[in-house]
């Protein structure tokens, strides 16, 4: 796991970008935390970096959203699930077919979403000020991470 602390909302962008760039098709990002905590944020500097030129929103209200860019990107939120009944799961299921899907509110849907290849969980620190944690299945996936970003902190 790699601790990264941002000072801004485009440090969180960054780092959602640099994590994009290492992803693919059929990769699933879960991104975890409290409201306010950047977690759209986060899914909007991956989708620049992913070449979508569309506003990047929150789709609380909608569930999902897929963009366009350079590979199909898909933005899911479940935050208004209790949990994942099979029909639900029909209605989310193809948000990822052939998408780097990143899920917000991940916990209602747990037992039901495919495997994730990272997980991101950011923390309220101060204001302006979040901690972002990256866990990641493989950890080729984080390599590089602390070479560029000196404020990189190696947790357990």
């Amino acid at each position: 796991m790699l601790e990264l602390e941002t000072a801004s909302a485009a440090e969180t962008e960054a780092i959602g970008g640099r994590v994009a760039l290492r992803l693919a098709p059929g990769d699933v990002v879960l991104v975890c935390g409290d409201l306010g905590a950047g977690k759209t944020t986060f899914v909007r500097g991956a989708c620049r970096a992913l070449g979508v030129g569309e506003p990047v929103t929150s789709p609380t209200f909608t569930i999902g959203h897929l963009y366009a860019g350079a590979v199909p990107v898909a933005h899911l939120d479940l935050f208004r699930f209790a949990g994942m009944s099979a029909a639900e799961w029909g209605d989310v299921e193809p948000y990822f077919d052939g998408t780097i899907a990143f899920v917000e509110w991940p916990e209602a849907g747990a037992g039901t979403l495919p495997a994730p290849r990272l997980t991101v969980r950011l923390e309220h620190v101060a204001l302006e000020r979040r901690l972002v944690r990256l866990a990641a299945c493989d950890p080729a996936l984080l390599q590089g991470f602390e070479r560029a970003d000196p404020g990189v902190r190696h947790g357990d």
